[in-house]
């Protein structure tokens, strides 16, 4: 099913929107779009691929497309990804193809990439709606990467040290999300409510649409 948008009981079926979701590592950008998915279950998720490993519970095809530096380069060659980035010593990459298909079939898309990939990404698609999502305060960041247990102390400091660099680019986004601790479902109403509004603004619709809702 298509994205829809109901206009005076009338169903107005429009292109699809990219909506990309950023913030530093250990804002909980995962949890927080995986509740979003749950809620809106026509919203399509971008699979980046990456060179890193698999964390523990990450599955193929459903978090990451996980593949060889050698694949990476080849995919790179033949201009496959909308951005790429070298990230805490690995590569990502946003599949190109399936954005711009998605987008075309009607569908609403969303990607939660690194801050500099998600800059990228709006320079790409001006149209997309970027979002930058923080922890109520910094010092969770560390005790959430603690937490996940994938990383070494070293492999945290540096994760740490990138996050205050990125939070400097926040005015660089259309919104801003405060994921507080324990009270994440407010993060996810906030994360809903601007998706309808995004979808319900005027220049979304075309004229023709507009046109059979009010000759009607």
């Amino acid at each position: 099913m298509k994205q829809q948008t109901s206009v005076g009981g009338r169903a107005i079926i429009g292109p699809g929107l990219l909506f990309v979701i950023s913030g530093p590592s250990g804002a909980g950008k995962d949890t927080l779009v995986d509740a979003l998915r749950a809620r809106m279950p026509t919203l399509r998720y971008s699979v980046s691929a990456t060179t890193r490993e698999p964390r523990p519970g990450e599955r193929e095809g459903e978090h990451y497309f996980f593949i060889s530096r050698e694949e990476f380069r080849r995919r790179l060659d033949a201009d496959g990804f909308l951005e790429w980035r070298e990230y805490n010593g690995n590569a990502y990459g946003t599949p190109r193809s399936y954005i711009e298909a998605t987008l075309r079939d009607g569908f609403d898309v969303v990607m939660k990439p690194e801050v500099n990939g998600a800059m990228a990404i709006v320079r790409a698609f001006p149209e997309a709606v970027s979002i930058f999502v923080l922890p109520d305060k910094f010092s969770n960041l560390r005790r959430r990467l603690l937490e996940r247990r994938t990383e070494s102390n070293d492999e945290i400091a540096r994760r740490l040290s990138i996050a205050h660099e990125e939070i400097r680019f926040v005015r660089n986004f259309d919104y801003l999300v405060i994921n507080q601790e324990r009270r994440s479902e407010e993060a996810v109403d906030d994360l809903a409510a601007i998706f309808r509004a995004e979808r319900m603004r005027i220049h979304r619709f075309p004229d023709d649409s507009l046109a059979s809702v009010t000759q009607s």
